[in-house]
């Protein structure tokens, strides 16, 4: 099985794997948390996290969707799709809202 590409970014570059792109939005959360940013250098951060934000999202919104696809009802029924039921940890929110 070949692998797989990823998406072109927006600036015509290969977009980065969802790891690193996930990786990326935890470190401008510290840098924003930390508070050391100029102003002009935290609105910047924080334009690249919603977009890194919106991107992942759309990830593993797609990523749902083919599990569902592939949860069956029985043994002689057609498979069917059922919505995820994922473990959220008290408080947690599942509309994928940044702490930023």
């Amino acid at each position: 099985m070949a692998a797989k590409k990823n998406p072109p970014a927006a600036d015509g570059g290969e977009a980065p794997s969802f790891e690193t792109a996930l990786g990326r939005l935890e470190s401008i959360v510290d840098e924003l948390e930390g508070g050391e940013l100029s102003l002009e250098e935290s609105i910047a951060r924080y334009e690249e996290g919603m977009k890194l934000s919106r991107r992942l999202t759309q990830t593993l919104d797609e990523a749902e969707k083919r599990v569902e696809k592939l949860v069956e009802s029985g043994d002689d029924a057609p498979p069917t799709t059922r919505a995820m039921e994922l473990d959220l940890a008290p408080g947690e929110e599942r509309e994928g809202k940044l702490p930023f």
